[in-house]
């Protein structure tokens, strides 16, 4: 069993907060793969599923995000699992938006969430890191975070909770390629080269100019014989 912990904050007043990117990407997993309804459970709101035979358990904590370590600590010892069973979902101001990155253990780089969730767990867990962008200086990221997205980020929000959601699978069974692999075909999809095809099957084709058809040589022998010396 793994359990999928998106972080953020409790209440509609964060709830389209760059903060609760973590919460938006559990809630896009829920519904599109039929979870259960959210329950409140280990002071936090719980939906459960499966992948095939993977099951998974997603976990909001509903204690602030500077709290999130107590209720990951209470689940994760109800359902006897290890930290290498949990992979935590947030926000990462080191990456640019949109951008999606897999980790496993490290330092919490002073996210208030997993420096919580390291008091309480430790730091062998998983961590999907989500791209918000940074506001360009410290002093600016407490109101950066806790403000909204912009209507301007909606495609590439869409995109990537989207692909984190096709993804869902594979991250369930620790195939951290595959499942960065779902996400890029989604916020990063090839080109397709159907339209460069079709333009060069449809764009007309040159007539030969009166230079490149054969002329017929209309010389006598003896202007062939001086026009070889010349």
């Amino acid at each position: 069993m793994r359990l999928f912990v998106g972080l953020g904050n409790p209440g509609g007043k964060y709830e389209r907060n760059r903060h609760n990117i973590g919460f938006m990407a559990l809630d896009q997993i829920a519904t599109d793969h039929g979870f259960s309804p959210w329950k409140s459970k280990f002071q936090a709101q719980v939906s459960e599923g499966k992948f095939g035979s993977d099951k998974v358990t997603l976990l909001k904590p509903q204690t602030f995000m500077n709290n999130s370590g107590q209720s990951v600590g209470e689940a994760m010892r109800f359902y006897k699992l290890t930290p290498a069973d949990i992979v935590v979902l947030h926000d990462e101001l080191d990456l640019a938006p949109g951008k999606c990155r897999v980790k496993s253990g490290g330092g919490h780089a002073g996210h208030n969430g997993l420096r919580s969730i390291h008091a309480h767990i430790g730091a062998d867990y998983d961590r999907v890191r989500l791209g918000v962008g940074h506001p360009g200086h410290k002093d600016a990221v407490s109101g950066y975070v806790l403000s909204n997205f912009p209507k301007a980020d909606a495609t590439w929000l869409d995109d990537l909770m989207r692909g984190i959601s096709d993804g869902a699978a594979q991250l369930a069974r620790g195939d951290g390629g595959k499942f960065m692999n779902a996400v890029a075909l989604r916020t990063a999809p090839p080109r397709s080269s159907t339209s460069q095809n079709t333009a060069k099957t449809n764009s007309p084709q040159k007539a030969p100019t009166e230079d490149a058809v054969p002329q017929p040589d209309t010389r006598n022998a003896m202007q062939k014989l001086m026009d070889k010396f010349n």
